[in-house]
């Protein structure tokens, strides 16, 4: 059984995790609206992890007999400056989800909640691989903004990423 705090934490990071398909889909919106498809794929891709990792919480926090309390999930921004700005964002959030899972573990540790640590330990897991792949767009971003034939060489790429669900959901 959770804690009342744990639980309470437990709801804040799925709603953070909602908010972070809504900003996704933001992004994908801009890119949408500013015809590069493929940056729009690699976000509405995002957007559908995020979706899942929000789901993860949703589900571990039923099955220790907590309740899940949904609220109001904020606006995201709907406008960038460029192709770097948005994802200079995507980086600079994906950090701060990082530096949220962070506060969990160590919520979990000072209450010895051992069933809570050990879940988390994927999130923590997968924080590393978010930050890689949103420094890998950055770099890729920042040295084809120069050159629209770059723009559009790594908008294809981008193009091809699929959605890969976890394997396990009961993780």
């Amino acid at each position: 059984m959770l804690s009342k705090r744990m639980e309470d934490a437990l709801n804040r990071q799925l709603n953070a995790e909602l908010y972070s398909a809504y900003l996704y889909l933001s992004m994908a919106a801009y890119y949408e609206a500013s015809d590069l498809p493929g940056f729009a794929n690699w976000m509405r891709v995002q957007a559908q992890e995020e979706l899942t990792h929000a789901m993860k919480f949703f589900d571990y926090i039923i099955r220790r007999d907590g309740r899940v309390t949904l609220k109001a999930i904020e606006k995201p921004p709907d406008e960038w400056d460029s192709p770097v700005d948005v994802s200079t964002h995507v980086l600079e959030h994906e950090r701060k989800v990082t530096g949220l899972i962070n506060d969990l573990v160590d919520l979990a540790l000072e209450e010895k909640d051992h069933a809570t640590y050990n879940f988390l330990q994927w999130f923590v897991a997968e924080q590393v691989e978010e930050e890689e792949s949103a420094s890998e767009l950055l770099r890729k971003v920042k040295m084809a903004s120069e050159s629209p034939a770059g723009i559009l060489m790594v908008d294809n790429e981008l193009g091809g990423r699929v959605f890969n669900p976890p394997t396990n959901e009961k993780e």
